[in-house]
């Protein structure tokens, strides 16, 4: 449940207006604002188009995303006195004083953005957006849009290539904020995922901020810090069908000690090997959240120790008329051990006449690739939720999106274009004084319509803006 609408507006756009202040871009944005401005030219009309040049992860789409943090930046973007004062600082000796007075009054008010829809399926060197407004505002919203754009487009292209992978049975959790780059880049990877198909979410800030179901119960940290039934406070649990003070609590340490026998000699496990500290760990648990008692099983053993100890705990709840929700499994192999869990849930729900145990959900965790899930389509399992973390927000296969260009090379109209295939010598920005050419093979080149503007991709990504006449510039980089 998402906290109220007014209060999630309001904490949505300080959010983005404290991550993407309007100095958080390029200092090269800026010097090119100062020479517009010089020249009287910062005015003049202009369109930026963003666009990147091959879909990621060698797939055939992508999902546009990051619109909505877009306009929230938009609709905040103002320097203050303390940005002005720094940027005097920075740039370079000599910069007209009046420059600083013309930057104080910036904003988006004249800025016009065209974009395809948040969530749409786009393809590579199709625009996605176009960015229209006076010269030197847009040259400085450039860098700003592309990092909003960038990450947000690609984690939920990932997200989409994971719900492919695990069809529509499954549920999705996307888990990787403990592993995501910085508490910005597992923010923006929990809300993005959502959108490219993921079901729920363990970050609790998403959660809040944009409505995402969230899930999660307990660590390998809570199991492993009991050691004894002894620690277990309070011992016992009223029944799920009475008042909880009118009806006499059961002690549920030693109702499911009774329960763990009888697992033990049903599935034929020995009841020395089970781990006390274990069973104390998920009795807490249960006692506390008996409604929602989905414990992680494989601490120690999942065969000899967590699956006993979980049903033996499971057991007392129905017994009480609660409904356990499942376990996770979070190492090993997935999918056998899946199948001998829900074998072993069966077993308990024939023998004991405990229906609630065929309704139980599995849930699969542990270092999930789209590989692996794709691996699960191929082999017997029996999981219900996959739980997604490093590989979904560090987008492990393709880091970036490339919405820049490894160099885009602009010709006079008489002088021949270069083709694809063929190597090309040329001068590029970042080579050091006195430097020779780079040589240069182009993979493909496309060229503008209105100048004779060739672009030679070398690498993904890319951005184009227009200016004064209308004519498409690309720029390089």
């Amino acid at each position: 449940m998402a906290a109220p609408i007014s209060q999630t507006c309001a904490a949505v756009e300080r959010s983005v207006r404290e991550r993407v202040p309007p100095l958080l871009t390029d200092l090269y944005q800026f010097t090119m604002a100062y020479a517009y401005w010089r020249a009287g030219r910062h005015n003049e009309p202009a369109v930026f188009e963003l666009f990147f040049r091959s879909n990621p992860f060698g797939g055939g789409f992508s999902l546009f995303s990051g619109l909505h943090d877009c306009l929230m930046f938009l609709r905040s973007f103002h320097l203050t006195e303390e940005d002005v004062e720094y940027l005097r600082s920075v740039l370079p000796p000599g910069s007209d004083p009046a420059f600083f007075s013309f930057l104080r009054g910036l904003d988006c008010s004249g800025v016009t953005v065209r974009s395809v829809p948040e969530g749409t399926v786009v393809f590579a060197r199709v625009p996605l957006m176009e960015v229209s407004g006076p010269l030197a505002v847009v040259q400085l919203l450039e860098t700003s849009l592309l990092c909003l754009v960038n990450y947000a487009s690609l984690v939920c292209s990932n997200a989409a290539r994971f719900r492919l992978a695990a069809g529509s049975r499954r549920k999705l959790l996307e888990m990787g904020l403990r592993r995501a780059q910085g508490p910005d880049g597992g923010l923006t990877a929990s809300r993005y995922t959502h959108i490219g198909g993921f079901d729920l979410t363990s970050n609790v800030l998403a959660g809040y901020l944009f409505g995402i179901p969230v899930a999660g119960t307990m660590a390998h940290s809570y199991v492993t810090s009991f050691s004894s039934l002894e620690e277990v406070w309070p011992q016992s649990l009223a029944p799920a069908n009475g008042d909880l003070d009118s009806t006499d609590p059961v002690d549920l340490v030693t109702l499911s000690r009774g329960w763990l026998g009888r697992v033990c000699q049903l599935l034929g496990v020995e009841p020395g090997g089970v781990r006390v500290g274990e069973l104390a760990a998920f009795l807490s648990y249960a006692i506390a959240y008996p409604r929602n008692f989905l414990p992680v099983i494989d601490s120690y053993s999942v065969a000899s120790s967590g699956l006993v100890n979980f049903c033996a705990v499971a057991l007392s709840l129905c017994e009480l008329q609660y409904k356990p929700l499942g376990v996770r499994l979070d190492s090993g192999d997935l999918c056998r051990q899946s199948v001998e869990v829900r074998r072993a849930f069966r077993a308990c729900s024939d023998h004991f006449s405990v229906p609630a145990f065929m309704s139980l959900i599995i849930v699969g965790t542990n270092n999930i690739s789209e590989h692996s899930i794709q691996e699960l389509n191929e082999k017997e399992n029996e999981i219900d939720v996959v739980g997604v973390g490093t590989h979904l927000v560090t987008c492990t296969l393709q880091p970036s999106l490339g919405c820049q260009p490894f160099l885009d090379l602009l010709c006079l109209h008489d002088e021949p274009r270069p083709q694809e295939g063929v190597s090309l010598q040329c001068y590029t920005l970042w080579q050091e004084q006195g430097a020779g050419p780079v040589t240069v093979t182009p993979t493909r080149v496309a060229v503008s319509e209105k100048l004779h503007a060739v672009i030679t991709e070398v690498s993904r990504g890319g951005s184009s803006s227009s200016s004064g006449d209308g004519n498409k510039i690309l720029l390089a980089n």
